[in-house]
């Protein structure tokens, strides 16, 4: 088929990503006075989010900043970069205020504001709406993005970065209404489009993330580091059936909701005994759940119970959209239970950057949940919000800093548009690749796992590359953009894959069965990622 002639455009700052950390980012650049364009294909996992780590000190005054990064460094089991903590860490109350400030409800009164104890986290530090945390935050940034002058292109998607004389210059989206290409030129380009996405069979993402973070850093000559640690969402609603996939939140836990299982039994004072459900970074938390469905004393469906019901009125209704959604669904959370189990739900690697969000690459900048670092082995519970709404914020304004007095951005597609056109054509499916792919990572690179099983798993990916290299079906260019998706994912699985089987011990949200201890002497290293003449090279950096 012949591509379409690209459309053409110009931002002194390009942001790939719809979700807070994007809108934060183009909000910051646009403040510092720069020409600012917005490209997201949907608004990926932020409508979701129900809270933000703040150390505000509001719910007990002995929480601070550098409570918050030694708690930080304890849930990532040592690995985080420390960089990147501390500048979480130095930023995040200030940035909260500047949320505060546009209006945002968050929950309080009288000035202090109300934070809930999520799981990990010392003292009770997340912030948070009632009706919605993240979807009332990402409304009113866009109205705020409005007033600022940011140009925001629903429905584009980043399909591969626009290479100029000093770097990245920019990118060729793609809008699947109409099948039309854009080639945007830009001074500086932030990356926040979020992780793996549905690399998994049994995942809270949502449809529109597909690993295009990692992809297009990765082409573009980034690092990537940490992907072993895939972190499992440990209360995901399976029953009732309406409101499956749906993320019950920890800080019920830390409200004083139970975990039961089959027999009424509260089991998580055998794996935590001091603290039960409280107290608990969320990849021990989802092991503990994973150990109890195992041992066969789970319910039939895999599952555990969350008992709701022994909450005071007041904290379960606080929680108004869970609440809400249960009960229309048909199950009351206040007289019955509902049914979870871990599922993936985050990454904490991804692109390697700096305290400034830069990731090495002129003109390239990264936030959110598409970098790794800062969370180390697992991702304390309300610091998905907390990380995007700072490090949002940081990469804008860098990547302002990058393009003072800049001249303006040129950028040729024609490298792009080789690569999309010079896909192979064959008559395999796309999407029944990324299904293989998901059942490869379901079954040998999950919860736990061993040697055998990642090798099994490198070998599917392996056929899964094979295959895409022989051709899929090209008929439309959205046949297209779905096979490039399809690299990304392949790619992501064989870093994730081949980083787990590399790291011979237990930490975190990486659990080795053949490796079931920490080893610290061995592997308090990041195992890193690079594309060399179009090989995928893995080495080691020590944590900073």
């Amino acid at each position: 088929m012949t591509l379409p002639t690209p459309e053409r455009g110009t931002a002194e700052i390009l942001v790939i990503g719809g979700g807070l950390a994007g809108l934060q980012a183009a909000i910051a650049a646009a403040g510092a006075g720069r020409r600012t364009v917005l490209a997201h294909h949907a608004r990926g996992a932020s409508p979701h989010v129900i809270g933000a780590n703040v150390p505000l000190g509001h719910a007990d005054p002995a929480d601070s900043a550098d409570t918050y990064a030694e708690d930080m460094v304890a849930g990532g089991y040592g690995l985080n970069d420390r960089r990147l903590v501390r500048a979480l860490t130095d930023r995040s109350v200030a940035v909260f205020r500047e949320l505060a400030a546009l209006g945002i409800p968050f929950a309080g009164a009288d000035g202090r504001f109300a934070q809930r104890h999520l799981s990990g986290n010392r003292y009770p530090r997340s912030v948070f709406v009632p009706e919605g945390t993240g979807r009332t935050i990402l409304d009113h940034l866009l109205r705020h993005a409005a007033t600022l002058g940011v140009e925001i292109l629903p429905g584009w998607q980043a399909i591969d970065l626009l290479g100029g004389a000093n770097g990245v210059a920019g990118a060729l989206l793609y809008r699947k209404a109409g099948e039309r290409l854009l080639a945007m030129a830009a001074g500086a380009t932030v990356i926040a489009a979020g992780g793996i996405g549905r690399l998994y069979d049994d995942s809270t993402y949502p449809a529109d993330v597909a690993c295009a973070s990692y992809g297009l850093a990765l082409d573009a000559g980034a690092t990537l580091i940490d992907m072993e640690f895939v972190q499992f969402e440990p209360t995901v609603t399976v029953h009732p059936a309406g409101c499956r996939g749906m993320e019950m939140p920890t800080a019920m836990l830390g409200d004083g909701a139970t975990l039961l299982n089959a027999a009424g039994e509260r089991f998580m004072f055998r794996h935590n005994p001091d603290h039960g459900e409280k107290r608990i970074e969320k990849a021990r938390m989802s092991l503990a759940i994973q150990a109890e469905i195992d041992a066969g004393r789970g319910f039939p469906d895999g599952t555990v119970a969350m008992d709701t019901t022994v909450l005071p009125v007041g904290q379960r209704e606080s929680y108004v959209s869970h609440c809400r959604r249960l009960r229309q669904a048909g199950l009351d959370p206040a007289t019955e239970m509902p049914r979870v189990r871990p599922a993936a739900h985050s990454q904490m690697g991804g692109i390697r950057i700096d305290a400034d969000g830069a990731t090495g690459i002129p003109g390239l900048f990264a936030a959110g949940e598409a970098t790794g670092g800062v969370h180390g082995a697992s991702r304390l519970a309300g610091n998905g919000g907390g990380e995007t709404i700072v490090f949002g914020v940081i990469a804008g304004e860098a990547a302002a800093r990058a393009t003072a007095n800049a001249a303006p951005s040129t950028a040729d597609p024609v490298a792009s548009l080789g690569r999309l056109s010079g896909l192979p054509a064959g008559t395999v499916d796309a999407a029944d690749l990324k299904a293989r792919l998901r059942a490869a990572m379901s079954l040998h690179v999950g919860l736990y796992r061993s040697e055998a099983g990642l090798r099994a798993a490198l070998d599917e990916i392996a056929a899964v590359e094979t295959a895409l290299a022989g051709g899929t079906r090209l008929a439309t260019l959205d046949d297209r953009v779905d096979a490039l998706e399809a690299q990304h994912m392949a790619r992501t699985a064989r870093m994730i894959a081949t980083a787990a089987l590399r790291r011979t011990e237990s930490r975190g949200a990486h659990q080795r069965r053949d490796h079931p201890q920490r080893d610290d002497a061995r592997w308090l290293r990041h195992i890193a990622f690079r594309l060399q003449d179009g090989t995928l090279e893995a080495g080691e950096i020590a944590v900073d």
